[in-house]
């Protein structure tokens, strides 16, 4: 690469954007796309990722950067000028959801996910200062474990209440671009920044070689996709819950979102009740649906204040990946503790069954390989504290995976249990580890 990026000065104007931002709270900015230069593109360059599907123009970013800076400039160029600017077609491919089902993803060009990512450089900044402590999706310096903590101890400490786990239906298809745009526009009128996100939600959708046009939605697998959403959701839900729902109510409430995943707690069934009643209309007032055989409400009281028993399905629910469940702590005192969920389990599990069956003439050294990148992977998104059995379990269950589809690469030479066990002395599977521990000391920022 022939140019360097200057992050100190990129963060530097950020921070004259969020400084802003603060200042003038109920105004909309009208002047971001004029920090856009090449230093900020060569820094949105460095920040886009070099290893993901390429788009339907086929261009990866090894080519892209042989003459770096001449299409930095061009594309800015482009960008700017209004009408020589075009968003390119999105590859769609479907991948497999837990439910049987697929996700459609859309893939940009290369050239697009800079772009996109140099748009998102400006909107950060800009919607940090607004968006509540309640998001956690896609924000910097936020996590979904952040988020798993937040509920781990809001539920905890008030002895349980009900829980409303909601589920939007397809909610990045759905997305209204009308009401989008009126969003964007109470804090954001630059010109530019507008005409690019216009262009990008309008943009055509390339499957088996039909372009279409959809109406609605933003793509998932976009680079600014998640972004829009959260601007989306931060005004349809949590100000509303914030400005409107929480001061209604007659006890405590909260809400937690990590992008569309959503989780309403309540003191009580009767405000939890009043809550489920109005989300659909409000919901609907923007286009978006309830899915109904996914959104319940569950009685979370800690045991002996439930009358029912706890630790079953009727009183557990499940949010980014994990069952939270009441269980004894290690002093004796009721705790929600969290668990891998049984879909999750058992879709990492069928992924890795299948490279098993897939790669099993590969040489072992290799498998090994890349079935300690697997499970290092699988601990270092479900290690929280108290899941250490079913990380175990997971780590069993691919061991007896990989020794399945071993003993299927010849059908002279099985590989029995004993000669297994030697093999995995010489190329152990990694032991499950907590990386996310309430008893690890936190690193300071």
């Amino acid at each position: 690469m022939t140019g360097k990026s200057s992050p100190t000065n990129v963060s530097t104007k950020q921070q004259r954007i969020a400084e802003l931002a603060r200042q003038m709270p109920d105004k909309a900015m009208t002047s971001l796309s004029q920090h856009m230069d090449l230093e900020w593109m060569l820094e949105a360059f460095r920040r886009t990722r070099k290893d993901g599907a390429i788009g339907i123009d086929e261009m990866t970013s090894c080519e892209y950067e042989k003459d770096l800076e001449a299409n930095l400039c061009s594309l800015l160029e482009r960008a700017k000028s209004g009408d020589r600017y075009k968003a390119p077609p999105v590859k769609r491919i479907h991948i497999p959801k837990g439910d049987g089902g697929t996700r459609p993803l859309g893939i940009p060009c290369f050239e697009d996910k800079i772009l996109q990512r140099a748009v998102i450089m400006l909107l950060e900044p800009l919607y940090e200062q607004d968006f509540l402590d309640c998001s956690y999706g896609f924000r910097t310096k936020r996590s979904p474990h952040q988020a798993l903590k937040e509920i781990q101890s809001k539920v905890t400490c008030r002895n349980g209440g009900w829980i409303l786990d909601v589920d939007i239906s397809k909610f990045f298809d759905t997305i209204d671009h009308g009401h989008l745009r009126e969003m964007l526009a109470k804090r954001m009128r630059d010109g530019v920044v507008s005409r690019l996100i216009g262009k990008w939600l309008n943009a055509g959708v390339l499957e088996d070689g039909i372009e279409t046009y959809p109406e609605f939605g933003t793509q998932q697998g976009g680079v600014i996709s998640p972004m829009l959403a959260n601007i989306y959701l931060h005004y349809v839900l949590d100000v509303w819950f914030a400005k409107e729902v929480q001061p209604r109510l007659r006890g405590w409430a909260f809400i937690v979102r990590y992008a569309d995943d959503v989780v309403m707690g309540f003191a009580n069934k009767e405000d939890a009740d009043k809550v489920a009643l109005v989300l659909p209309k409000r919901l609907g007032r923007f286009g978006l649906k309830l899915n109904l055989t996914k959104t319940k409400l569950v009685e979370f009281l800690r045991p002996g204040i439930q009358k029912e028993p706890q630790n079953n399905d009727s009183t557990s629910f499940d949010f980014l990946g994990f069952t939270h469940y009441w269980a004894k702590s290690r002093k004796g005192f009721w705790i929600v503790k969290q668990k891998t969920s049984k879909s999750r389990f058992a879709r990492a599990l069928k992924k890795v069954k299948e490279w098993c069956r897939k790669e099993r003439h590969l040489p072992v050294q290799d498998q090994h390989k890349a079935l300690v990148m697997k499970l290092k992977g699988h601990y270092g998104y479900y290690g929280v504290t108290g899941n250490g059995p079913w990380l175990g379990k997971f780590r069993n269950e691919v061991g007896n995976a990989w020794h399945k589809w071993l003993s299927r690469r010849s059908q002279k030479a099985k590989l029995d249990w004993q000669q297994f066990a030697r093999l995995k002395q010489r190329y152990p599977l990694p032991t499950p580890i907590v990386a996310h521990s309430i008893y690890r000391p936190v690193a300071k920022p």
